[in-house]
């Protein structure tokens, strides 16, 4: 299966948050989607971070509430992998398994196309393992 396919079940909306918004603007947007991550960019195309619940925590735990005050650009990660459409879902599962990941961008031609979370590859498993599942009962039953 190809993070596409996942892309095209899910939508490719991606909640993104600007580098000088504030953590507590940050926070707002991560409850008003229901959401673990945002992506972080002035244009809402090009990366500039990722921010998730995690370095919330950790910097409140570091710093104090002080930092809610702080714009995002403080706690989001610079380095930020990312994936393309047409790469295969059983290697981003390894990549996220691996480098502990739990969302990852996806970027075509230089442009943010979507966002797939943890959550996402491991329903696209199970999808897989139940169609699997129903071709060898289909099999046996003839």
């Amino acid at each position: 299966m190809l993070i596409g396919t996942i892309l095209r079940a899910k939508g490719a909306d991606v909640t993104t948050v600007a580098p000088g918004a504030t953590v507590r603007e940050l926070l707002a947007k991560l409850a008003q989607h229901n959401i673990g991550a945002v992506v972080v960019s002035s244009d809402d195309v090009t990366i500039q971070g990722i921010v998730s619940e995690r370095d919330v925590v950790r910097r409140l735990h570091d710093r104090g509430p002080e930092v809610l005050d702080e714009p995002v650009s403080a706690i989001m990660t610079t380095e930020v992998h990312t994936v393309t459409p047409a790469e295969n879902v059983d290697s981003l599962r390894r990549i996220m398994t691996t480098q502990r990941f739990r969302h990852m961008p996806v970027v075509e031609d230089g442009r943010l196309v979507g966002i797939v979370s943890i959550g996402d590859v491991v329903k696209s498993a199970i999808e897989e393992l139940e169609t699997e599942k129903a071709s060898l009962v289909d099999y046996l039953h003839r």
